[in-house]
This record gives structure tokens, C-alpha cells and sequence, in this order.
């Protein structure tokens, strides 16, 4: 078999491949070169430069797997390979280390003030009064996402005698006492952080996540670390809360643009420090994410299962075929199920009836976890390390079957069960194709998963959907659909309205504010295949 390097990577990656294949190393190819040259092989391995595209994959008549030397995958068209049935893998831990160990740093040279100390003595100056520092030892540490990097960081500070409190909806309580760590709400540790690091992927529900009224919320003097995706942190309100004196310093690594503008705001900001996103940037690091790629690709190739795979790993063909429209509904159910569930999570348990029940169903309860766990975790979760990083959290993955039909020839129930209650999503497919969301807890619904979603509980009486409706024509909320779902057994109904675009925060707290309206979620599920 034959593999292609495009991108550069460690001689000792490439040694681990060479060692049972031809492999050809072609740096800067252009994307016309690669679509002539890709047709003769089995294997690709690149890093972020190379884009392959869907055209590429197109063309690739005997690729078999995919490498990307490095955690994200964007310039993979990971969809189009899934459908080509070509595996995608990463290497997820060879910059664990790495990036747990910039975060230190970074905190560190804040606390102390070490480059802004080291720009002044480079300018021929000594001043020791002006660069005062503070110890890190006794001070609250306030971890935002609990993932490998998360936990890493968490443990060092712990040995630097700091009180570490985290925010992680996926970590048990039992789990973090192991680890010597208090579990709090996000606003916890907006008010009792000494410093803030966070440790979250960058989607839409994270993008701002710390903006002017969070800034607001936080503890004077706070100091901000974020070694993890641009975008996280409102830049703009940034600058301000520095400014204002609630941010005494911050050391960031990324950006929501990158390269960074020169001109910049932040850099204006004396108790702000930078570094070009070197977190993974360290030799061990580069070695250690070329040796893991090799391996994995080296396994996929041997038609061996892929324990860092990112798209879903080979299955029969005949149970490929009949699960295959339910993969991507019971994703969906798993995005709607975690973001009405409040609480810590527990238990996931994915029921099958009818003829569904018969079949194998272990994938389709990864896809579920899988639903469940990404929209929260730094770390992107796929069909091999669901159940691994369910199980690392201390949440217990659980399937039933029974061949009841329940009124539907095939219908899949999830549920999620936190330490404040337990929320059902029942979904089908109509006519083998069309996802349909037909029960939320008590409520009988039909909706479809797409888009964006209002959920919202109310009282069971005339006017309080026509409020809601106005208050989003009111901020310019196209409502494209919208579904009613009504409980006996409440004395309730349940809207579920689409709409066009996501729901600000504080045109959801009007809504909430409707007298009658008893609680609202947005789910988004847009990134998420039709």
C-alpha cells in the first residue's frame, strides 16, 4: 500500500509508516497537483496546510484512511470522506502536554509580569517596584472545562497549593473529589476566581461566552488565562474590563482572528501578554502527534479498529444501510436531550422499539453519547470515544430494546438523568428518511431537528404563544415553524417554534418574563448533517 505525507511532520512518524509501506513525502503540493496525484493511494497524511476537499475525495479512488497530524480536522472534509467510507483520525493526545504546560506558563508570567519585566530591562531600565507580582499560592483557580488539558492544568495547580473550583457539566461530583477539585456553576467561579483559565471548544454556544456581563460578574482583580479557541472571550469587552479595573492582567494565546491585527486594542494594554498560538508548539509535541497519526493510520490500514478515529469506524454493510438515517437523528436527540437537562449528568440510557431492537445498535447509542457530550467538551467526541469519555466522567450509558411498536414501526427514546431530574426525547423516522422529534418528556410533538429551536413550557391558555411570537418579530426572529405539544397529565403544552436565527440571551429572558411562560431553551443544531 501506498502512503502520501503532504505537510510536514516528524521523520519519526514518517519511520513508523515506512516501516510497512511506500510512502512518498510531496511538501506544498497545489490543490491541482494533489487532485492529479491522489488516485494511487491508500493513505493521506497532512497537518493544517493541506485541504482536502471534497473534490479531492471525489478523485481518490483507493484512499482508505485520512491522518491529520494534529487534533482539529477543518481542512478535512470529514462528511464527504464518512460518505466515501474513508476513516478520519487525529492524534487528540500528543499536545496534551504541550498546551497544559503553555497554560502554566502563561499563568505564571502573569502572576509575576516576566515579559513585561523582560521588555524593560531590554530597554536599559530597572524597575523593580513597577513589575510587583502576586503568588498563585492560596489563590482560587477557576477552571472552565474539565478535558484533558483542563485536568492537567487543574492537577499542577493543585500542587502549587492553589484552591482549584471548575465548571464542567460532564464531571461527576464523584469525580471531581477524586481529583481534589470543587465543582461550581459557571457564575461560582465568575465571582470567586482569583484566575480563570479556560479549556472549551469553540462553538456556537461558547463564542462570547465571556462578554460585558460576565466581565460584570467576575471578581475584581481577576486574571484571565485562555490557551484554548479564539473567540471564547470577547475581545472588545476584554479591553474594557481592563480598562475598568475588573481584569487586573490576561494572557491569551488565541484569537478570534489570527494572524492578529497589529492594531489590535489589546495590544495597547501594558497588563496583557501574547504569545502567536504556540500551545502545542513543542517539539516533543510535534513528534509525539506525527507517531500517533503513523500509528493509527498504520492500524487503519491493517483493517484494524481506530481508537482516535473522528468519523464513524467500518460496520457491515447491511446494518450500515438500515441504521445509517438514524446516526444522524439520534445525534440530534442527544444535542436536544443536554441542552434541556440541567444538573450534572448521570445516566444516558437509549430505549429501542420495533424492528430496530432486532438489529445491532451499538453505534447508534455512541451516536447518541456523542450527541450528548460535544456540545460541552474542549475535546471533540466521535463513535470510538463516546463510551470512554462517558465513562471517564462517571456518567453510566445504558440500552434497552423491546419489539412494542408504541404506536411507530420503529421508535428510539433517550434519556438523560442529571442530579436535578431527567429529561425524554423520543424520535422516528417517516417514511425511512425524514428525522421527527415525537415526544419531549410529557408532550406529544412532531418537529423536525434542524435549525434552531425554541422550547418552551407554558400554561394551557389562549395568548401566550401570540406574546412570544411578538417578541421575536419585535427583534427581527423569522419564526419558520412551530409545533404545540400539549400534556394531560401537566395541565401544560409545550412550544416548539424554528426560527431563523439563534436567540439572543436577553430576548430569551423576555420571553421567560411572559406571565404563563414556564421556563425556554435554545437548541441549535445547525453543524449537526441533515
Amino acid at each position: 500500500m501506498k502512503v502520501l505525507v503532504t505537510d510536514k511532520v516528524s521523520e519519526k512518524g514518517v519511520t513508523v509508516l515506512q516501516q510497512e509501506f511506500d510512502v512518498d513525502i510531496k511538501n506544498s503540493l497545489s490543490p491541482e497537483e494533489l487532485l492529479e496525484i491522489i488516485p494511487q493511494y491508500d493513505a493521506l497524511v497532512v497537518r493544517s496546510e493541506t485541504k482536502v476537499t471534497k473534490a479531492v475525495l471525489e478523485v481518490a479512488a483507493n484512499l482508505k484512511v485520512i491522518g491529520r497530524a494534529g487534533v482539529g480536522v477543518d481542512n478535512i472534509d470529514v462528511p464527504a470522506a464518512t460518505a466515501k467510507g474513508v476513516i478520519v483520525l487525529n492524534a487528540p493526545d500528543g499536545n496534551t502536554i504541550a498546551a497544559t504546560e503553555h497554560t502554566m506558563a502563561m499563568m505564571l508570567s502573569l502572576a509575576r509580569n516576566i515579559p513585561q519585566a523582560y521588555r524593560s530591562m531590554k530597554e536599559g531600565k530597572w524597575e523593580r517596584g513597577k513589575f510587583m507580582g502576586v503568588e498563585m499560592r492560596e489563590k482560587v483557580l477557576g477552571v472552565v472545562g474539565l478535558g484533558r488539558i483542563g485536568s492537567g492544568v487543574a492537577k499542577r495547580s493543585l500542587a502549587m497549593d492553589m484552591k482549584v473550583i471548575a465548571y464542567d457539566p460532564f464531571i461527576t461530583a464523584e469525580r471531581a473529589k477524586d481529583l481534589g477539585i470543587e465543582l461550581v456553576e459557571l457564575d461560582g467561579i465568575f465571582a470567586r476566581a482569583d484566575f480563570i483559565t479556560f479549556h472549551l471548544p469553540l462553538t456556537p454556544e461558547t463564542r462570547g461566552l465571556v462578554n460585558k456581563e460576565v466581565f460584570a460578574k467576575m471578581k475584581k482583580g481577576v486574571r484571565l488565562v485562555q490557551c484554548a479557541r479564539g473567540g471564547i472571550i470577547d475581545e472588545e469587552a476584554l479591553v474594557e474590563a481592563v480598562k475598568e479595573g475588573i481584569v487586573a492582567g490576561a494572557a491569551i494565546d488565541v484569537f478570534a482572528k489570527e494572524p492578529v491585527d497589529p492594531e489590535n486594542p489589546l495590544f495597547a494594554l501594558d497588563n496583557v501578554i501574547f504569545t502567536p498560538h504556540l500551545g502545542a508548539s513543542t517539539k516533543e509535541a510535534q513528534v509525539n502527534v506525527a507517531v500517533d497519526v503513523a500509528e493509527g493510520v498504520a492500524t487503519a490500514l491493517r483493517g484494524e479498529p481506530v481508537m482516535t478515529a473522528v468519523n464513524m469506524p467500518p460496520v457491515p454493510a447491511v446494518v450500515m444501510k438500515f441504521i445509517q438515517p438514524y446516526l444522524r437523528l439520534v445525534e440530534k436527540m442527544g444535542t436536544l436531550a443536554v441542552n434541556l437537562a440541567d444538573g450534572r449528568i448521570n445516566n444516558i440510557e437509549v430505549t429501542y422499539n420495533g424492528e430496530i431492537s432486532e438489529v445491532d445498535t451499538k453505534m447508534l447509542t455512541l451516536a447518541a453519547v456523542k450527541g450528548v457530550l460535544n456540545p460541552m467538551l474542549q475535546e471533540s467526541v466521535n463513535y470510538v470515544s463516546a463510551q470512554s469519555v462517558a465513562k471517564s466522567r462517571g456518567i453510566v450509558v445504558k440500552e434497552v430494546k423491546s419489539k412494542e411498536t408504541q404506536n411507530f414501526a420503529n421508535l428510539i427514546t433517550l434519556c438523560v438523568v442529571t442530579d436535578k431530574g431527567e429529561h425524554k426525547v423520543a424520535g422516528t423516522l417517516f417514511g425511512q428518511q425524514e428525522a421527527r422529534i415525537v415526544a419531549i418528556d410529557a408532550y406529544r410533538v412532531d418537529a423536525r431537528p434542524k435549525g434552531c429551536l425554541l422550547i418552551s413550557p407554558h400554561t394551557d391558555r389562549p395568548g401566550i404563544i401570540g406574546r412570544v411570537g411578538n417578541i421575536l418579530g419585535d427583534n427581527n426572529i423569522n419564526i419558520n415553524s412551530m409545533q404545540v405539544g400539549r400534556s394531560e397529565e401537566l395541565g401544560q403544552q409545550l412550544m416548539v417554534l424554528g426560527v431563523d436565527t439563534l436567540i439572543p440571551d436577553d430576548v430569551l429572558t423576555r420571553i421567560k418574563q411572559v406571565e404563563g411562560i414556564l421556563g425556554g431553551k435554545v437548541v441549535n443544531f445547525n453543524g449537526l448533517s441533515d
